[in-house]
């Protein structure tokens, strides 16, 4: 049986013989040239390796049982003025059961960390509904730890089974890497980053629209030209105080908004063009939406000043009620384990730019 563990690159052959000789010779050579070989740098980007993983089932009492794998590992030693853009990318199908997986960055340094997770639930494969069946998820978001400290960021899928037997879902492809390690941050000097906290924004027919994930007002260094925006919901199907047709499903209308105002308090130009409508089966429970606008322009028209806000209009349109959810709490650190954490969930960052 294929291990459900993530295996391991082979390591590349130890140069012999002739080949060591040969090596020696040319370092060498450089070395008597003024030439010194590169310090080896930490890793920064590392590729998934394809593996299949078990989601644990049901317990019989009707507990929670979460396999946590880790698929990679990057490493960064960063300035306590520093942020780094993290992204995660994780490809999964194959299911043999209905199963929840969870796509979890988990980023750590001496005396804190900051964490992010998405997920929904992957359909068994062969059930006619491709779109569920074969996903993909990206987690990503800005890391400032505000201290001169050496971070090391893991991807982990979690993963468990939605009936009582166990199931298994294959990561085809993934990579978890800093896609940025120098982002700009405002004036204040911290990451221009907002998580929803703990909880379910409810949007139904009564309450339809939520404004969430949101960025409150920042102001950035006069310069930048352009903003680069991303607004992630996780979206859950039917609240927990509700009642729920669970063969139905829930739709929504999601529509990031970016504006940028002038020094007496009104408006100076907004943008809304990133926009996506969702309908989500009960089934698929909760799912990822990422919205992004790469460039939003900073105007220098009278009154103009760099002061920005962002948000996720989330509009609840018909179905089951639904939810925008914030910070997951009491995440198991491995399957099985009494120390647990939590990780946000929708939230929404800027990385301003000038070109």
């Amino acid at each position: 049986m294929e291990s459900l563990d993530r295996t391991r690159t082979p390591l590349r052959p130890a140069v012999r013989g002739n080949g060591l000789r040969k090596l020696a010779a040319v370092v060498l050579s450089l070395a008597l040239l003024g030439f010194t070989a590169p310090q080896a740098s930490a890793a920064t980007h590392d590729d998934f390796t394809p593996v299949t993983v078990l989601g644990p089932g049901v317990p019989p009492d009707g507990s929670s049982d979460q396999n946590v794998v880790a698929l990679g590992t990057v490493t960064l030693s960063m300035s306590s003025t520093q942020t780094a853009y993290v992204v995660s990318v994780m490809r999964v199908n194959s299911a043999t059961l209905r199963t929840l997986v969870d796509n979890e960055v988990v980023c750590k340094w001496a005396g804190g960390s900051k964490n992010m997770v998405v997920g929904q639930n992957v359909y068994k494969q062969g059930g006619g509904n491709a779109q569920w069946e074969d996903i993909s998820l990206t987690t990503r978001y800005l890391l400032h730890p505000g201290v001169a400290t050496n971070v090391t960021c893991t991807t982990y899928i979690r993963t468990a089974s939605l009936g009582f037997d166990d199931s298994t879902v294959r990561v085809v492809s993934g990579y978890l890497r800093f896609a940025d390690t120098s982002v700009a941050n405002n004036t204040a000097g911290t990451a221009i980053q907002n998580s929803v906290p703990p909880g379910l924004r409810r949007v139904d027919a009564t309450t339809p629209i939520v404004r969430e994930p949101s960025l409150p007002m920042f102001d950035t260094a006069p310069g930048f030209t352009g903003l680069s925006v991303f607004g992630d919901t996780e979206y859950m199907v039917c609240h927990t105080s509700s009642t729920c047709d669970k063969s139905g499903s829930s739709q929504a209308r999601f529509t990031l908004f970016v504006n940028q105002w002038k020094a007496d308090g009104t408006l100076c130009h907004s943008d809304s063009s990133a926009t996506v409508t969702k309908s989500v089966p009960y089934s698929v429970h909760h799912v990822y939406v990422p919205l992004h606008q790469p460039d939003f322009r900073v105007r220098a028209d009278a009154g103009c000043i760099p002061r920005f806000n962002a948000y996720v209009l989330v509009q609840w349109l018909s179905g089951e009620t639904g939810a925008v959810q914030g910070t997951a709490v009491g995440l198991t650190d491995s399957r099985g384990s009494t120390s647990k954490h939590n990780s946000d969930m929708s939230h929404a960052y800027a990385v301003p730019y000038t070109s």
